[in-house]
Protein backbone atom coordinates (compact mmCIF):
# COMPACT_ATOMS: atom_id res chain seq x y z
CA UNK A 1 0.00 0.00 0.00
CA UNK A 2 1.28 3.48 -0.79
CA UNK A 3 1.03 6.13 1.90
CA UNK A 4 1.53 9.77 1.01
CA UNK A 5 2.80 12.36 3.43
CA UNK A 6 1.77 15.75 2.07
CA UNK A 7 4.10 18.66 2.68
CA UNK A 8 1.38 20.65 4.45
CA UNK A 9 0.79 17.73 6.87
CA UNK A 10 4.29 17.82 8.34
CA UNK A 11 4.35 18.32 12.09
CA UNK A 12 7.87 18.78 13.47
CA UNK A 13 8.20 17.75 17.10
CA UNK A 14 11.23 17.85 19.40
CA UNK A 15 13.02 14.55 19.91
CA UNK A 16 12.82 13.51 23.57
CA UNK A 17 15.86 13.46 25.85
CA UNK A 18 17.91 15.89 23.77
CA UNK A 19 20.17 18.54 25.28
CA UNK A 20 21.06 22.07 24.18
CA UNK A 21 23.03 21.98 20.96
CA UNK A 22 21.29 18.78 19.82
CA UNK A 23 17.61 19.79 19.68
CA UNK A 24 16.68 18.10 16.42
CA UNK A 25 13.00 18.13 15.38
CA UNK A 26 11.38 15.20 13.59
CA UNK A 27 8.20 15.15 11.52
CA UNK A 28 5.68 13.04 13.45
CA UNK A 29 3.40 12.43 10.42
CA UNK A 30 4.97 9.04 9.61
CA UNK A 31 3.90 7.60 12.96
CA UNK A 32 0.48 9.28 12.85
CA UNK A 33 -0.16 7.54 9.52
CA UNK A 34 1.00 4.19 10.89
CA UNK A 35 4.05 3.90 8.65
CA UNK A 36 6.39 1.45 10.36
CA UNK A 37 9.20 0.43 7.96
CA UNK A 38 10.90 -2.89 8.52
CA UNK A 39 14.25 -2.41 6.74
CA UNK A 40 14.27 1.07 5.18
CA UNK A 41 13.87 3.66 7.89
CA UNK A 42 13.33 7.35 7.21
CA UNK A 43 12.45 10.63 8.89
CA UNK A 44 12.08 14.23 7.81
CA UNK A 45 14.15 16.35 10.18
CA UNK A 46 14.31 20.05 10.99
CA UNK A 47 17.63 21.36 12.24
CA UNK A 48 17.26 24.84 13.68
CA UNK A 49 20.04 27.46 13.77
CA UNK A 50 22.87 26.69 16.21
CA UNK A 51 21.91 23.01 16.61
CA UNK A 52 23.56 19.70 15.63
CA UNK A 53 21.56 16.73 14.38
CA UNK A 54 23.44 14.26 16.62
CA UNK A 55 26.82 13.69 18.21
CA UNK A 56 29.55 12.97 15.64
CA UNK A 57 29.06 9.26 14.93
CA UNK A 58 29.13 6.34 12.54
CA UNK A 59 27.12 3.16 12.20
CA UNK A 60 28.63 -0.32 12.05
CA UNK A 61 25.59 -1.96 10.44
CA UNK A 62 23.66 0.80 8.70
CA UNK A 63 24.06 3.09 5.75
CA UNK A 64 22.51 6.53 5.81
CA UNK A 65 21.46 9.10 3.23
CA UNK A 66 20.56 12.76 3.77
CA UNK A 67 18.65 14.77 1.17
CA UNK A 68 18.79 18.47 2.02
CA UNK A 69 15.33 19.80 1.16
CA UNK A 70 15.57 23.35 2.45
CA UNK A 71 18.33 25.56 3.82
CA UNK A 72 22.00 24.84 4.43
CA UNK A 73 24.21 23.30 7.09
CA UNK A 74 27.81 22.43 7.73
CA UNK A 75 28.64 18.74 7.39
CA UNK A 76 31.45 17.23 9.44
CA UNK A 77 33.03 14.01 8.13
CA UNK A 78 36.47 12.40 8.46
CA UNK A 79 37.48 14.53 5.44
CA UNK A 80 36.67 17.81 7.24
CA UNK A 81 33.85 20.34 7.11
CA UNK A 82 31.83 21.21 4.03
CA UNK A 83 28.69 23.27 3.54
CA UNK A 84 25.69 21.42 2.10
CA UNK A 85 22.70 23.12 0.50
CA UNK A 86 19.13 22.48 -0.61
CA UNK A 87 19.12 19.75 -3.26
CA UNK A 88 22.34 18.07 -2.08
CA UNK A 89 22.32 14.32 -1.44
CA UNK A 90 24.84 12.93 1.05
CA UNK A 91 25.57 9.20 1.39
CA UNK A 92 27.25 7.77 4.50
CA UNK A 93 28.82 4.33 4.33
CA UNK A 94 28.83 2.07 7.36
CA UNK A 95 32.02 2.13 9.38
CA UNK A 96 34.43 4.88 10.37
CA UNK A 97 34.62 6.32 6.84
CA UNK A 98 30.92 7.19 7.14
CA UNK A 99 31.21 9.26 10.34
CA UNK A 100 29.06 12.39 10.20
CA UNK A 101 27.40 15.30 11.96
CA UNK A 102 25.36 18.26 10.70
CA UNK A 103 25.52 21.70 12.29
CA UNK A 104 23.18 24.51 11.25
CA UNK A 105 25.46 27.53 11.03
CA UNK A 106 22.79 29.71 9.37
CA UNK A 107 19.87 31.79 10.63
CA UNK A 108 17.24 29.61 8.88
CA UNK A 109 16.04 26.05 9.58
CA UNK A 110 17.61 23.25 7.55
CA UNK A 111 15.12 20.54 6.61
CA UNK A 112 16.40 17.19 5.39
CA UNK A 113 15.21 13.69 4.65
CA UNK A 114 17.15 11.12 6.68
CA UNK A 115 17.01 7.63 5.13
CA UNK A 116 18.84 4.70 6.72
CA UNK A 117 18.96 0.96 6.41
CA UNK A 118 18.00 -1.08 9.43
CA UNK A 119 18.60 -4.81 9.85
CA UNK A 120 17.10 -5.02 13.34
CA UNK A 121 20.22 -3.91 15.20
CA UNK A 122 23.17 -1.54 14.94
CA UNK A 123 26.14 -0.30 16.90
CA UNK A 124 26.85 3.42 16.70
CA UNK A 125 30.25 4.73 17.69
CA UNK A 126 30.98 8.28 18.87
CA UNK A 127 34.66 9.21 18.30
CA UNK A 128 34.51 12.52 20.25
CA UNK A 129 33.36 10.87 23.49
CA UNK A 130 34.78 7.37 22.95
CA UNK A 131 31.33 5.81 23.41
CA UNK A 132 29.32 3.19 21.60
CA UNK A 133 25.61 2.48 21.77
CA UNK A 134 23.82 -0.77 21.02
CA UNK A 135 20.61 -0.28 19.03
CA UNK A 136 17.70 -0.89 19.57
CA UNK A 137 18.05 -1.26 23.35
CA UNK A 138 20.11 1.92 23.80
CA UNK A 139 22.81 0.51 26.08
CA UNK A 140 25.81 2.86 26.00
CA UNK A 141 29.40 1.90 26.77
CA UNK A 142 32.85 3.49 26.77
CA UNK A 143 35.03 1.91 24.08
CA UNK A 144 38.18 1.92 26.20
CA UNK A 145 36.55 -0.46 28.68
CA UNK A 146 36.81 -3.50 26.44
CA UNK A 147 37.37 -6.77 28.26
CA UNK A 148 38.60 -10.24 27.45
CA UNK A 149 35.73 -12.64 26.75
CA UNK A 150 36.60 -14.91 29.70
CA UNK A 151 37.33 -12.12 32.22
CA UNK A 152 35.31 -12.83 35.38
CA UNK A 153 34.56 -16.41 34.31
CA UNK A 154 37.59 -17.99 35.98
CA UNK A 155 35.60 -19.46 38.90
CA UNK A 156 33.02 -21.39 36.89
CA UNK A 157 33.44 -24.56 38.99
CA UNK A 158 32.59 -22.60 42.16
CA UNK A 159 29.47 -21.19 40.50
CA UNK A 160 28.32 -24.70 39.50
CA UNK A 161 28.98 -26.04 42.97
CA UNK A 162 26.85 -23.28 44.44
CA UNK A 163 24.07 -23.91 41.89
CA UNK A 164 24.06 -27.59 42.81
CA UNK A 165 23.82 -26.82 46.50
CA UNK A 166 27.39 -27.77 47.37
CA UNK A 167 29.38 -25.01 49.03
Amino acid sequence: MATIIKNEEKDFQPNPNKIDGFRLLTDSTREKKGINPQWLNFDVRQLNPGECNAAYHFHRYAEELFVIQQGSAQLRTPQGIETVHSGDIIFFESGEVGAHQLYNHTEEPCIFLDIRTYIGHDICEYPDSNKMIVVPNGETFKRNEQHDYFEGEENIRDIWKKLNGAE
